[in-house]
């Protein structure tokens, strides 16, 4: 039975001082058991977030931004041992990049946990994964496990790079906005999918072909050993639409692309 959504009356608080924002997390977490949304910051851009375990939540949240289910959201964790939890058959080179870029501006596309009661859209079986490199956003996720997040912003619309921009798109259908100050990266994720025979790059993003490759063999979204592709957001959501994580791809797995364009960096 899914729990009664109460009409949402919108606050910011100011996260931006670990020593001040208990009480502002407190009001995030509160948010999110309830069935609503939270505006947060990242590393990359403002997200907008949800329990990734509740179905109406993550409904509201393609509500808010304008999307349907064909876009799922990504899903940020708080920590890397979380991966084996949410994601199956990971492929060892897809753990080294998670090692070696997590937290950081690196979505990863995995074949989901079958076992797992979510519904994050219309994913074909995979997930888009991401740890961020931002101390709010884990202090939020340490207390609320995985959230289903989006960049913050009405679909066609720049992401948001702070929390008053995020307002202005979205309105009361956020329950709680924390106001982390202007984001400090602006550059999307790079999205890899890990769904194939073979890793290949969907989104170029924060970290560059060539870093991927000083850890593990990673093919540009061509197919070729050229030069990293530049695809869009929108091209890389294609491709990755049924990864959850608004920002993913993969040829193989069309639900990677999908979650691209929402991807929270």
């Amino acid at each position: 039975m899914s729990r009664a959504r109460l009409v949402p009356v919108s606050s910011a608080h100011d996260v931006t001082d670990p020593n001040s924002w208990g009480p502002a997390i407190d009001e995030a977490v509160n948010t999110i058991s309830r069935g609503g949304l939270v505006v947060l910051p990242t590393d990359t851009v403002y997200g907008i977030g949800a329990d990734a375990f509740d179905a109406d939540a993550v409904a509201a949240l393609l509500a808010a931004k304008g999307r349907g289910r064909q876009m799922p959201p990504p899903v940020l964790v708080p920590d890397v041992r979380t991966l084996d939890g949410l994601a199956t058959d990971v492929p060892d080179d897809a753990r080294r990049l998670v090692e070696a870029f997590w937290p950081g501006g690196f979505t990863i596309i995995l074949r989901a946990q079958p076992s797992l009661h979510w519904d994050l859209g219309e994913t074909h079986g995979t997930v888009a994964l991401r740890m961020p490199d931002h101390p709010a956003a884990l202090a939020l996720l340490r207390r609320t496990g995985p959230m289903a997040v989006s960049s913050a912003n009405r679909t066609g619309s720049p992401a948001a790079l702070d929390a008053a921009d995020a307002r202005e798109q979205l309105g009361d259908a956020v329950g709680t906005y924390l106001d982390g100050g202007t984001a400090p990266g602006g550059v999307a994720s790079t999205i890899v999918d890990a769904t194939g025979e073979r890793l290949r790059v969907v989104r170029a993003g924060a970290i560059t072909l060539e870093a991927l490759r000083e850890v593990a063999p990673v093919l540009a979204t061509d197919g070729t050993d050229g030069t990293e592709d530049t695809a869009t957001a929108e091209t890389a959501e294609t491709a990755a639409d049924g990864a959850a994580a608004d920002g993913d791809g993969d040829e193989t797995a069309p639900a990677a692309d999908t979650q691209q364009d929402g991807a929270v960096g």
